[in-house]
This record gives C-alpha cells, sequence and structure tokens, in this order.
C-alpha cells in the first residue's frame, strides 16, 4: 500500500493529510470478490450476509476504477474499452444485489455472476492496477444504498444515462443505475487542480453523454471545500450541448459548495435537481424494522431499549465530564459517527469503524486489545458499525497525571503489546523523510523559516539510518490524556485504540517510538519518565528502542499536531470550540519552538 500525502480536504497551508493507495492484480482482485459471494452464500440472510455483498460490491467498484484509470492514464483520456464494460457489467450486478438484499429486508438470493467472471478473465487484464481509497465508505458513513434509494425517489426515468466521477463515484453511480433501472453507466476522472477540476474524455465518450436522450445524472460523494470535481463535470457537459433541463446531480449531502468554489459554479448549484438520502433517514428513521442501526445487534447484546444517543461531533463530553469547562477540544466534522446503545442494562458504543475489508481488520485488532485487557470489550461488527462496551462510570486522564507511575507502567504495558503482537505491512505508513519534510513545511508555516532550519540537524544521511532501527507497527496515534479511561475498580483503558494507524492523515504505521513521543508530549512526562516508558515498552516487546529516533520523532510528531489544529482551528464553527483548539494550539506550537531551541546547532 502506498501513502500519497497531501493537503486534504481544506487543502490548506499545513500538511496533514494522506491518501492510501493500493496495488492489486485484477485477476486476485476478482477472486477476492468471488470469496466474498460464497462466504455471503454460506451466511443466514441477515445484516452480517448483506454487509458481505457489500464489500463484495465496494471491491468490484475498486477493480472498475483501477481498470479506468490504468486505460485512462495509457490513452491520457476516458475512453469506452471491453475491459471497462465488462467491470461495469459485474458492478451493476452486484450493485443490484446490494439493493434487493437491502429492500427485501436482506432475503433476496444472491447473484450468479460466474459468466462475467469468466468474461473478465479472458480479457486482456493488465498484471497490476491502483486502487484508490474510497474516503466516504472508509470514513464518513456514506452507504452506497443511500444512492439508490435516492434514484429511486427521484422518479428519472429508467435510460437516465448515469455518470460517476471516479473513485468512489463509480461504484455510487452503479448504485443510482440499480435504483434507475438503467444499464446506460459511464466513469470518468476528474483531473486537474483541485479547486479547478475538468474531464478528459474521448470522441466516444462524449458522444456517449451527447446523446443521452432522457438526461445525466452526476454521481460522486461531496461536494467538498471547492465543488470543482460537479462543477467541472457541469461545465463539460455544458460546452457538449448537454441541456441544464436533461442533468440531475447524486451528491453525498444536499449543502452546497465550500467557500473555495468559484462564483460560476457556486450560482450555478441551485439550477440543478439534488436527490440525496440523508444517513439519518436511512438508519435511524428507516421504514423497515431490519435497516435500523439499533436493530443490528439485537442477536449479541438483546434489543435496544429505546432509541439510540448521538454521541458524535465531540458529542461524547457531555457523557464523561462533569461540565464544558472540562471539555478537551475535537475536529467534529472529522469526528467518526457514535452513538450509545442501551440493551439489557447495559450500555454500548457504536462507532462508524469502515464499509468493507477494512473494519473487519479493526474488529479482529479491537478483539486482540481487549482480550488482552487494553480497550474496552469489543462485541461485534455489523455492517460499518463497531460495537463497544461503554464505561459510563470511567473519568478521563489528566495531563496532570505526569509522574503517575501507576499510570506510566500502565501506558507502557500498553505500547510495549502493540510493539510485540501488532507489525505493520511494508509501506502503510509515511516514511521518515516525508515525516521530517512534513515537519520541516508545518514549522515553516507555523514559526518561520529560521525555526524550520533548527531541523537541518537531520540530514537525509542521518534519516536513513534512522530508517534502518524502525520497526513500524499498527501505532495507537492518539495518545491525548482523555482518549485514557480510568475505572473505579483500578484499570486503565485505551478509548479510540483501532483506527488511526489506518486513518485518512499521512502517519500511517510508525515505530512504537511515535506513540511513546506522543505519551511524552501529551502528558507532559519528563525525561526520567520517558526513559521509564522506554524501559517499560523495551521489556514488554523484547525490542530495543533508538534514542536518536526518539529525539528525530519528537519534531515532527510536535509539528504534525500543530498541523492538525491549525486546520481543525480553520474549521471550527463554533467560538467555544475554537478558543479550545486555539488554546491547545499554542501550547503545541510552544512545545515544537522549545524543543527545535534546545536542539538547535
Amino acid at each position: 500500500m502506498r501513502r500519497d500525502v497531501s493537503e486534504g480536504p481544506e487543502s490548506g497551508a499545513m500538511l496533514v493529510y494522506g491518501k492510501a493507495n493500493r496495488t492489486s492484480d485484477p485477476r486476485v482482485l476478482l477472486g477476492e470478490i468471488a470469496r466474498l459471494l460464497a462466504e455471503a452464500a454460506r451466511e443466514v440472510p441477515d445484516i452480517r450476509r448483506h454487509g458481505l455483498l457489500v464489500t463484495a460490491f465496494i471491491e468490484a467498484g475498486a477493480l472498475l476504477q483501477g481498470l479506468a484509470d490504468a486505460e485512462f492514464e495509457a490513452r491520457g483520456c476516458d475512453a469506452p474499452s471491453r475491459v471497462q464494460d465488462a467491470a461495469a457489467t459485474l458492478l451493476r450486478h452486484l450493485a443490484e444485489a446490494v439493493d434487493g438484499s437491502w429492500q427485501s429486508g436482506f432475503r433476496t438470493e444472491l447473484p450468479d455472476v460466474t459468466g462475467i467472471f469468466a468474461t473478465l478473465h479472458a480479457l486482456p487484464l493488465p498484471a497490476q492496477v491502483t486502487l484508490r481509497w474510497a474516503e466516504g465508505f472508509a470514513y464518513y458513513a456514506l452507504y452506497p444504498e443511500a444512492y439508490a434509494m435516492a434514484a429511486r425517489r427521484s422518479r428519472l426515468a429508467p435510460d437516465t444515462h448515469v455518470l460517476g466521477l471516479r473513485s468512489i463515484g463509480a461504484p455510487l453511480a452503479a448504485m443510482v443505475a440499480a435504483g434507475l433501472g438503467s444499464d446506460r453507466l459511464t466513469t470518468a476522472r476528474p483531473c486537474g487542480h483541485p479547486f479547478h477540476r475538468t474531464l478528459r474524455l474521448s470522441n466516444a465518450t462524449k458522444a456517449r453523454l451527447r446523446d443521452a436522450g432522457e438526461g445525466i445524472a452526476v454521481v460522486d460523494e461531496g461536494p467538498g471545500l471547492s465543488g470543482s470535481s460537479f462543477g467541472g463535470t457541469l461545465d463539460v457537459l455544458r460546452d457538449l450541448g448537454v441541456p441544464e433541463a436533461r442533468v440531475a446531480l447524486f451528491p453525498s449531502h444536499d449543502a452546497p459548495p465550500g467557500p473555495q468554489a468559484s462564483e460560476a459554479h457556486r450560482a450555478r448549484w441551485d439550477l440543478f435537481p439534488r436527490h440525496v438520502m440523508p444517513f439519518e433517514t436511512l438508519l435511524l428513521r428507516p421504514e423497515r424494522p431490519e435497516h435500523a442501526l439499533a436493530n443490528w445487534f439485537a442477536d449479541l447484546v438483546g434489543p435496544a431499549e429505546g432509541p439510540l444517543v448521538d454521541i458524535s461531533g465531540g458529542g461524547w463530553r457531555r457523557h464523561l465530564y462533569p461540565d464544558a469547562t472540562s471539555w478537551p477540544p475535537v475536529n467534529a466534522w472529522q469526528e467518526r459517527r457514535k452513538f450509545l446503545l442501551t440493551a439489557r442494562g447495559w450500555t454500548w458504543r457504536l462507532k462508524f469503524a469502515g464499509l468493507g475489508t477494512p473494519a473487519v481488520r479493526k474488529a479482529e485488532l479491537g478483539g486482540a486489545l481487549s482480550g488482552a485487557g487494553f480497550v474496552p470489550q469489543v462485541a461485534g461488527l455489523r455492517h460499518g458499525f463497531l460495537l463497544e462496551r461503554w464505561h459510563a462510570e470511567a473519568t478521563p486522564l489528566e495531563s496532570d497525571c505526569a509522574g503517575n507511575i501507576r499510570w506510566l507502567e500502565a501506558i507502557g504495558r500498553y505500547l510495549g503489546f502493540r510493539a510485540r503482537t501488532l507489525p505493520a505491512s511494508p509501506g502503510t505508513g509515511a516514511p521518515l523523510a516525508e515525516l521530517l519534510a512534513m515537519a520541516r513545511h508545518n514549522t515553516a508555516e507555523a514559526l518561520g523559516s529560521d525555526d524550520r532550519d533548527a531541523l537541518a540537524i537531520w540530514t537525509d544521511d542521518a534519516v536513513a539510518a534512522l530508517a534502518v532501527s524502525a520497526r513500524p507497527v499498527l501505532i495507537d496515534g492518539r495518545m491525548q490524556p482523555w482518549k485514557w479511561l480510568a475505572l473505579p475498580d483500578g484499570r486503565l483503558l485505551k478509548g479510540d485504540a483501532l483506527d488511526h494507524h489506518a486513518g485518512h492523515d499521512l502517519i500511517g504505521c510508525q515505530d512504537i517510538g511515535w506513540d511513546i513521543v506522543g505519551a511524552v508530549q501529551e502528558f507532559g512526562f519528563s525525561m526520567d519518565d520517558q526513559d521509564h516508558l522506554v524501559r517499560m515498552v523495551e521489556g514488554a516487546s523484547g525490542q530495543a528502542i533508538d534514542p536518536r529516533l526518539l529525539a528525530f520523532l519528537t519534531p515532527c510528531y510536535l509539528a504534525f499536531q500543530v498541523g492538525v489544529l491549525t486546520l481543525a482551528l480553520g474549521a471550527a464553527t463554533d467560538p467555544t470550540e475554537g478558543q479550545r483548539i486555539r488554546q491547545r494550539l499554542a501550547r503545541q506550537t510552544a512545545r515544537l519552538r522549545r524543543n527545535l531551541s534546545d536542539h538547535a546547532t
């Protein structure tokens, strides 16, 4: 897997975000899709089987995206091909199966796609394709079923031509086609500057769209900061002579494009009908009881004893802190969907862990960590949501725990377990050289070029030598005190421990030293405390920790936190939340400046 550094949704000055892409042999990917369908066939017709079917569908969407992008790179434009048509046929069949499963309460028969598999295997497929991360499925609780339902409610004609904007727009477009009953599906790759996207289409693809008699449905997630994928596509359709009255939009929400949208795109946005099925309607207030998120875990914990309590966007703080004056800051828009469920007198937390295979890996990780006593009990996974025990009696730690040997040793045992048992695959985290580039960039933005120059002690040769001693693992990535829960019986549990090594940022998997540095900086531990923590981790993991690596990771960690907080401050809409973020940003900026001053040559 490759992680590409990017400036992320805000495209601000700070380097924080990264995108994880993976490469695959298309035939291996076809085999994985077949395996998932076979596994689904062995399940009883319930939400678990439906989740497996959706996972197969998402993989088929990635297959079409990878094949289409490979041909796009070879030709310089999007053009029809037998390979893409065959992959689109597979995707449409699976989209119809997902839609049928959802509409029937998971009771329909699974599709027979053996003929389509045979067709694809007979075609000249490339040896490798690059599969781009579908962020909506991974992070933002974007359910493909919502697009089919929105399409059905739109009452657009069955022969509407559906245009999906890759990456995630390819499978979402297939769901729209399924909802409409359309067999006309084209995908295209928006390209160019993130704020000024356009399409590069062959004459044959232009003809397909120009001749779409019943109209065109444009499908993607977003719009985001600029909405330029939608806007640029609408520009192309206008230039092709497609009347605006024949175009409909299927975004993931009904809000307008963000502040970086051009005036022309913002003005035109409301001219087009938009068809959206909100998450709340799909899963919280559905027409069928089988669709209700609150009912998905009844076989594990019993029937829900009331409606779910939404604790997303920092809402969890109301349940763990006596008053708002002690709340830690959050970047509300970036938090995963979270809910509290009460069943048989127990309270559980439902957290969106992602759709597809990555969520299964998180559930397995949660089982390993909870089995070892480090995190709350993980009871199960159902179609993207992970069920964990909620400890309302717990007290989050405070940053004044520095010097508390009890908590220090508990943290050491936890990090030692991760270092010993959770090795990472190659390429799943940013190389040390990229961490240094991020640190230099963010430091210059926050403090100025003179402070950035203090990082010059880390030469290319020095960083290359450190990389030899680094042993990447599935790090925790969030060592802030409020992520730790002290129970009345004396136990210390780590919350929010499953996601961040595979998050949306550029860090990914790193040496356990990243978490050691995180603990030291977040708790304000002394150097003696750091030495004790290192000995604890070394003893638990059986691996030596290079002190030079810790010295290198410290400014990298602080510069990353400064970047995260700067972007969070820019996104904050609540003044009180903004003040919390501003105070924490000031502390982390001061720590970064002090660290650079202490180690300047």
